[in-house]
């Protein structure tokens, strides 16, 4: 039985954490390498930011990294989600669960799971192999293939249009 815990915020969170490596001027960057601007992402996020939480932070995302890449199997995951605890209590509207001893790599974690459950494969790598984030395909047909259809799309159509003009 899949059971969903994670919010839309907890995806957003998710999304933001996948993307703090992106390539900045063709140089791969890490918003959470640098203590002061981790600790500052940490708590926009609602992050305790301590040391300890970012080299977890750091693990999860990788870790996660690879698994919606498909270079690991989820079962890496499973690390982060010790001592996570989920408590059903029935009330007249059906029955409510209870989350507890999370912090950010377990609500990542617990995100993707959530997408995995009710957006199968919308969680993806950007199409364009010159970039490090990620994207949530909210589209109704599930075809976004770029990060940003700005950025990304534009860089990746006119690409292959100089290409066949080229050719």
């Amino acid at each position: 039985m899949d059971v969903g815990v994670a919010s839309a915020d907890d995806e957003a969170f998710l999304l933001d954490l996948l993307n703090t490596t992106p390539v900045v001027e063709g140089v791969p960057t890490d918003v959470l390498a640098d203590k002061a601007t981790a600790a500052e992402w940490m708590s926009s996020h609602g992050v305790g930011a301590t040391d300890k939480a970012r080299r977890v932070l750091i693990d999860a995302r990788s870790a996660l990294q690879a698994v919606v890449r498909g270079k690991a199997t989820p079962d890496v995951l499973q690390r982060f989600l010790e001592g996570v605890h989920l408590t059903p209590t029935a009330t007249d509207g059906g029955v409510d669960w209870t989350l507890a001893g999370t912090d950010g790599a377990a609500r990542a974690v617990l995100a993707w799971d959530g997408l995995r459950i009710t957006s199968p494969g919308r969680l993806r790598p950007c199409a364009n192999t010159e970039c490090q984030l990620f994207l949530i395909d909210r589209s109704k047909p599930n075809n976004a293939r770029w990060c940003s259809m700005a950025i990304c799309g534009n860089r990746m159509k006119a690409r292959r249009h100089y290409q066949r003009s080229r050719g």
